[in-house]
């Protein structure tokens, strides 16, 4: 089959590699329909989230038909031709973190525990085509998908809804539907969402949608800026504007209620040495990340409010504000998003009109065309928000 493989830092191929086959009695073979290229994936691509091998397959957001069961997966819960949608985390469905919904902390899915472990603290539960750091397993971006624990993750989508409508169930719409959801947010807040990418848009949707009376939406690219205006957002350009004082400005005085990171470790703004500094640290690898996102987000805050980060971090930051975290009571959230947890609400969103995951769609290309859309949507080019790829 063909699929999208790392081949070292800053290249993909598209190229030939085995089939997948049933290995564990709950495995199912899905053949993949639509697949998606995530910001993610980027810091994968840029070589800053350790233990990719040349040849791993790429992917954690993707649907398609079961085509191959295994004999542990009873077919009350998914049988050859179903019509699926995969969470990008892979959970047990039975240990203490998955009986508590906390699907992404999973203690069984993970082959690598040891060295999650060692980097984290303790183990991490297994996701497709994110390194060996969390199971080596092979992503989706590809023909064909080996799913473990198949008779736990999968979303079947038993309505005639166009792939395109529930694809990003399978990691981007939840992310950014739990980093609102972690604000507590009350009728009347104001949220400030750092980054208008993908996540960043949904965030805002989510915010909305749960009862903000205003979300602003920062970033520096001008099309990011005026998809998130056509969905009723306020914006502000950080290339234009100090972004703390505008924020204060539109909240009178006081900062917003929330304040959600969707941006993560290759955090592109700043202050020119501030932006420099951490460059140099990344780039040196004594920083794991770009955070000042998140620093910004903390310092703007309004004392009491809640700071939600979703964009991904791997590692270490420097100059994190702790005095102004504890000194003025704001709470920190945060977590790789817990998928399941939120697939079919989120679904049934969708289906009463809520929601509308297409209107970040940029960009659909055939599989073979993998490269062209990770070169676009990492360079920001031809207004490239989202990438779907077709196989």
């Amino acid at each position: 089959m063909k699929a999208t493989i790392w081949a070292g830092r800053n290249k993909v191929e598209v190229t030939e590699v085995p089939d997948p086959s049933i290995l564990n009695s709950r495995d199912a073979i899905v053949k993949i329909t639509s697949t998606a290229i995530c910001g993610s994936d980027l810091h994968l691509v840029d070589g800053y989230v350790p233990t990719m091998q040349k040849g791993d397959i790429m992917g954690h957001e993707f649907m398609g038909e079961v085509v191959e069961v295994g004999p542990g997966v009873s077919p009350a819960k998914l049988a050859v031709g179903d019509r699926v949608v995969v969470p990008f985390p892979i959970a047990c469905g039975g240990c203490s973190a998955c009986l508590a919904e906390l699907w992404s902390c999973c203690e069984n899915s993970n082959p690598n525990a040891g060295l999650a472990e060692k980097t984290f603290g303790h183990p991490v539960a297994g996701i497709f085509g994110y390194s060996h750091l969390t199971g080596g397993f092979a992503g989706g971006q590809a023909e064909y998908a080996r799913v473990p624990f198949a008779d736990v993750g999968p979303l079947k989508i038993e309505s005639d809804l166009a792939d395109e409508q529930v694809l990003f169930l399978s990691d981007i719409l939840p992310t950014g539907y739990m980093g609102a959801e972690m604000c507590n947010i009350r009728p009347g807040d104001v949220v400030a969402v750092w980054g208008a990418g993908p996540v960043g848009q949904f965030a805002m949707d989510s915010a909305r949608v749960l009862g903000a009376e205003k979300v602003i939406a920062i970033d520096k690219e001008s099309y990011r800026l005026k998809m998130a205006e056509q969905a009723g957002h306020l914006t502000i350009n950080f290339s234009d504007v100090d972004v703390r004082s505008q924020l204060l400005e539109l909240t009178g005085g006081r900062g917003p209620d929330h304040c959600i990171d969707a941006v993560g470790m290759e955090a592109t703004h700043g202050s020119t040495h501030i932006n420099t500094y951490d460059r140099v640290k990344q780039a040196t690898r004594s920083e794991s990340e770009r955070p000042h996102a998140l620093r910004q987000a903390i310092m703007s805050c309004r004392s009491g409010g809640t700071v939600s980060v979703i964009g991904v971090y791997g590692g270490f930051l420097d100059k994190f504000p702790s005095g102004a975290w504890m000194n003025r009571s704001i709470t920190l959230r945060t977590g790789q998003c817990h998928v399941h947890r939120y697939m079919r609400p989120l679904l049934e969103r969708i289906e009463r009109g809520e929601l509308n995951p297409t209107r970040i769609i940029t960009h659909q290309l055939p599989l073979e065309q993998a490269p062209h859309g990770y070169e676009i949507f990492k360079n920001k080019q031809d207004n490239c928000e989202k990438v779907v790829l077709k196989t």
